[in-house]
């Protein structure tokens, strides 16, 4: 499979990632098919999609007629089997639990035609540990986008032991082509580039906490002024989902045992409470003043 034989796309989940990522991808030409379990969260997405093209379109940034052509491509659908059966690409963007991962793929599989590359967009489960669940292990990779979505530009491919070369180059002119800056990680590896250095950023922010050494915002601002970040680590923290932080720490912990993987009380405190961020309206900063 090549990039340029790449036409129809396929966005398993329609939460913030995934709708974001469909919305990208008719709006660069491609036919996208986005679908989810949740009737709940697809017209959320359908919603998103009509105000965002909307709003772009009277604030003069997106052609009318290039919006209509982009709201025509993208289609919502509870059905998989409806999605998939003739995608090129597949994408998935659901939660962060490699058994359902495996199941999906395993469907996707059986589903897609045998041409089809089946992409994860997970920022830590790597494709090894879903591609056997597959009879296509070479066309399984992983394709990390940044949220927002719709934009940041980095894209991280992710190249396990199983995938082949031609599913990498056509992996990074599929990014190309939606106007992403693809970057290649030649190893897998816990974390891939970004989140590993932001882990340790945050992990030393919360240490610093922890330990009341400066506030929230003394950390925040010290970082954004200190090392031109434009965000501090709480600011990000609380964009991106406490909660999936701590997720993520968690697994990192029940994998390695090591004490020193578990989340900071920090975390541990604001999870406990429900205070995930933005999506909640309170996290290390309160939302709602």
């Amino acid at each position: 499979m090549k990039a340029e034989e790449i036409k129809k796309i396929c966005v398993v989940g329609a939460g913030n990632m995934g709708h974001q990522i469909a919305l990208q991808a008719a709006l660069s030409g491609f036919k996208v098919t986005c679908t989810d379990i949740n009737e709940k969260t697809l017209e959320e997405a359908r919603n998103f999609a009509h105000n965002w093209l909307q709003s772009r379109v009277e604030k003069q940034k997106l052609d009318p007629v290039a919006a209509e052509a982009a709201s025509e491509r993208l289609h919502f659908t509870a059905s998989l089997e409806e999605a998939a059966q003739d995608a090129d690409l597949v994408i998935e963007a659901i939660v962060e639990n490699l058994d359902i991962k495996r199941k999906l793929f395993a469907q996707l599989d059986h589903i897609c035609p045998p041409h089809a590359i089946l992409a994860t967009n997970s920022s830590y489960i790597v494709s090894s540990r879903i591609a056997d669940a597959t009879g296509r292990p070479d066309k399984v990779l992983n394709m990390h986008f940044f949220n927002p979505a719709l934009v940041m530009k980095l894209v991280e491919v992710v190249r396990g032991p199983h995938v082949s070369d031609e599913t990498v180059e056509a992996a990074i002119g599929f990014c190309h082509a939606l106007n992403k800056v693809p970057v290649r990680v030649n190893k897998e590896i816990y974390g891939f580039i970004v989140n590993r250095i932001f882990s340790a950023i945050t992990q030393e922010a919360c240490y610093l906490l922890d330990q009341e050494v400066a506030s929230i915002e003394d950390i925040d601002l010290a970082v954004k002024n200190g090392l031109g970040h434009p965000m501090g680590p709480f600011e990000l923290l609380d964009m991106t989902g406490i909660d999936l932080e701590y997720d993520v720490l968690m697994g990192k912990y029940r994998s390695s045992g090591d004490i020193k993987d578990k989340p900071s009380p920090a975390i541990v405190e604001r999870y406990a409470q429900g205070r995930y961020g933005r999506k909640t309206k309170r996290g290390f900063y309160d939302y709602n003043k």
